[in-house]
């Protein structure tokens, strides 16, 4: 029986620090899914619509305000999917847009009817690709970066394993970008005992911090699901780090 994974991409990933889509790192993430499509049913957790929208819209001033942030998101969010479309398919893989809120997690039946559509999707073999609906909810634009909202999609379908790829290679004791000298924690079993390490400190293109991923760590761990923070900017992250040929944080119980 497939093991099922939620692979969250943040933007900072998308774009390597840059402020465009690098199509290089989708056709790794894709790469890596038609590698082990034997094992894992797969679902992506994206950001990256505003960085996609920057790709055609030049406006100054534009992403000043929320409303400005959100209007950025819907412009670019149907570009962000043709993207994944078009690398995905070369694949052979086959993609769906799900977006959802926070919302859609808080009602029974919200959460049920996103359950049975994810479920459907993967026994149709799609690879359902998620991201906050930007147009009615703010949350992930202002906070997080999409790390809650993929930890409530691995809860939602009982998933195996929550991935977050990120811009740093896990949780360290301090900061490493100012701290040389900060190093690895690997595993992580009680997050209370970790909290301290948590910092501010945000990406310039992505919104989430290490605040918002012990959040999702947190949901994680008090449902039995695994989540580890993996180094997205690594080629084959996924997979070097299931081999074990990288190194990162696993949280788990």
């Amino acid at each position: 029986m497939k093991k099922r994974v939620v692979i969250k991409i943040g933007t900072s990933t998308l774009t390597a620090g840059t402020k465009r889509i690098l199509y290089s790192k989708i056709e790794d993430i894709a790469c890596q899914i038609e590698k082990v499509n034997a094992s894992f049913d797969v679902v992506i957790v994206t950001s990256g619509a505003i960085a996609a929208a920057r790709q055609y819209v030049e406006i100054d001033g534009f992403c000043k305000n929320i409303e400005s942030k959100q209007a950025m998101a819907s412009i670019g969010q149907p570009k962000l999917m043709r993207i994944y479309d078009e690398i995905f398919s070369r694949f052979g893989l086959k993609i769906s847009q799900c977006l959802m809120t926070y919302r859609d997690f808080e009602n029974e039946t919200s959460r049920e009817n996103t359950r049975n559509t994810i479920n459907k999707l993967l026994e149709y073999g799609y690879v359902p690709v998620v991201n906050e609906n930007d147009t009615v909810a703010v949350e992930e634009i202002v906070l997080g970066d999409n790390d809650k909202l993929s930890a409530l999609v691995a809860l939602a379908i009982s998933a195996d394993l929550l991935v977050l790829a990120s811009d740093i290679d896990g949780l360290f004791d301090s900061n490493p970008k100012i701290n040389n000298r900060a190093r690895l924690i690997k595993n992580v079993s009680n997050i209370s005992d970790v909290y301290t390490c948590a910092d501010s400190n945000k990406s310039e293109q992505g919104t989430g911090g290490m605040l918002s991923k012990f959040q999702a760590a947190q949901l994680c761990m008090e449902s039995g699901i695994e989540m580890w923070i993996v180094n997205g900017g690594y080629n084959n992250f996924f997979i070097d780090a299931l081999d074990g040929r990288i190194c990162y944080t696993q949280f788990k119980i």
